[in-house]
């Protein structure tokens, strides 16, 4: 091991003091401040691999942050997150010194009980970033001085990589491990689903689609190939003129409420974002008539989807569990439509991805997606399997047999392993199609509280505690009865504060029925933040 070492400090030492936290995306910093954690990634995914005895993924890249930043996480076997107690193992080794690299290695070998005789195989990919490539070689090196199997993928979407990982893993149960693979197994589905359809009212089976100047314009047009007439499929912000993430993405519509750099809108028009690394999807539209900007962020494709499959899954005659989770972010119109109209049940959970696929988990069929648009369906434990019998099980009757095939196309159709814009895409199409729908119906299913995000500073955000689904503060004292006393004077009002994970800033929510008081409300908790947990800065 202490050759290993060697070899990876000497062609890519620490150069910097700079503390970095592996947390739910990863590492995410200024691209040159990372090959020596990449390449010291490389070996710990090689170590991951013995462990598991199975391929373990690695993804470069920083998805929505902006061009000059960059990342690197960890893809476990099934093709989900790193394991919480390994994101504790990778901030370790990325922080310490060169001269204690050899004991942090030693350390993890030891704690992990890990044979090193063991095989390994590391697979990876990279975004389009300029600094991605040289970090690429920064992570093959690390895997090569540990002289374990890897493959290059080269550029693929984070969602992509997540695939790749998870066929390699399952004999290619999952799908055939390869570009080809993942647009045949997506395209054949939607084609084969899309074909029952005969009466599509108003839908239109055409999209706009902003890339964000990302992986994801590439390869959706790769897609666009495989989907034939079904799908119509027009990409802007293609990455040959503006820049990654650049007044462009999924989370510049979601944040700003209007339409991209790089595609002017226009009533008729259907549009859809996704962002840098292509594990983000939001829609978008103008409003007829009164031209004004329309967003179906993530809580919209949540009820599109929940209440979709709750439909199709009575057509089964199958008792399965379905339920959708979200975060306190959902507007609260949103989680009322899902529970109270389509009867579907909905729990709340901590920001953060790994909260919400964690829950989801606990559902026979989970839905999850945030805000933002990053989420996707999950079927667990026997769920496919039950479904799979009843599709051939001739003493049923013929139509829930035939549901049960058609809900089985559509977990094919499905990226189960991770938040995925082209799955979530073709998805949301199939649904608008099997309803009839254009992007008015859809959006008068229900109607969004006007809602405002804000930020504080303070001089220490560890300050704020909050419950585990960050609806109620529990610290400072008194903050929360202060939170409630506002909310009280609003209709249809509610808000929240949570401290940010990686700055010191306290993060504010607040909804009500109009705009304005949407706005004051947030302004008034912002201030109450600022006096009880000591505010910096000029007070809001």
């Amino acid at each position: 091991m202490e050759e290993v070492c060697k070899q990876i400090s000497a062609k890519y030492p620490r150069t910097s003091d700079k503390f970095i936290q592996y947390g739910t995306a990863g590492f995410r910093t200024k691209g040159v401040d990372l090959p020596h954690v990449i390449c010291r990634m490389g070996a710990l995914a090689v170590l991951r691999s013995k462990l598991k005895k199975a391929s373990i993924g690695v993804m470069i890249t920083a998805s929505h942050n902006p061009e000059e930043d960059n990342g690197v996480k960890l893809v476990d076997p099934m093709g989900e997150m790193l394991e919480l107690a390994w994101e504790k193992h990778a901030t370790t080794l990325a922080n310490v010194s060169d001269f204690q690299l050899v004991e942090m290695v030693s350390s993890i070998v030891q704690q992990e009980n890990i044979d090193l005789s063991a095989e390994a195989s590391v697979i990876f990919a990279r975004d389009t970033r300029s600094s991605s490539v040289e970090l690429s070689q920064a992570l093959q090196h690390g895997i090569a001085a540990m002289k374990a199997d890897f493959c290059d993928f080269g550029l693929l979407t984070t969602p992509q990589l997540h695939y790749m990982v998870r066929c390699r893993n399952t004999a290619e149960k999952y799908g055939h491990p390869s570009e080809n693979g993942y647009y045949t197994k997506l395209a054949n589905a939607f084609i084969k689903l899309r074909q029952k359809l005969s009466d599509t009212g108003k839908y239109s089976s055409e999209v706009y689609i902003d890339a964000a100047n990302g992986v994801g314009a590439g390869k959706v047009l790769e897609l666009a190939k495989h989907l034939g007439e079904s799908l119509t499929i027009n990409v802007l912000n293609d990455g040959t003129n503006g820049k990654l993430n650049h007044k462009c993405g999924a989370d510049y519509v979601k944040i700003n409420q209007c339409a991209p750099d790089g595609l002017t809108l226009k009533e008729g028009m259907k549009c859809a974002s996704f962002d840098g690394d292509a594990d983000r999807i939001v829609y978008f539209f103008q409003g007829a008539g009164d031209g004004k900007f329309c967003l179906m962020d993530g809580d919209k494709i949540a009820t599109l989807v929940g209440g979709y499959l709750k439909s199709l899954v009575a057509q089964t005659g199958l008792s399965l569990d379905v339920g959708v989770v979200q975060t306190a972010y959902a507007n609260g119109s949103s989680t009322k439509y899902i529970s109270q109209t389509l009867k579907v049940p909905v729990v709340c959970v901590a920001t953060g991805v790994k909260h919400l696929h964690h829950r989801a988990l606990q559902f026979d069929i989970g839905v999850y997606f945030e805000a933002n648009g990053h989420g996707t369906v999950i079927f667990n434990g026997d769920t496919e399997a039950r479904i799979q019998q009843t599709s051939t099980d001739a003493s049923v009757a013929e139509a829930q047999r035939e549901a049960s095939g058609q809900l089985l196309t559509v977990i094919d159709l499905i990226n189960q392993t991770v938040g995925d814009a082209m799955s979530d895409l073709l998805l949301a199409e199939l649904i608008l199609c099997s309803q009839g729908w254009d992007m008015a119906a859809w959006r008068d299913c229900y109607t969004d509280l006007p809602n405002r995000q804000v930020k504080v500073k303070v001089k220490d955000r560890n300050v704020i505690k909050t419950t585990a689904d960050e609806t109620q503060a529990l610290s400072p004292e008194g903050l929360q009865a202060g939170i409630d006393n506002l909310v009280a004077k609003y209709c249809s009002g509610r808000s929240f504060v949570r401290p940010s994970g990686t700055e010191d800033i306290v993060r504010v929510y607040a909804e009500a029925d109009t705009q304005e008081n949407a706005d004051n409300l947030a302004l008034q908790v912002c201030q109450l933040v600022y006096d009880m947990a000591a505010g910096i800065g000029e007070r809001p």
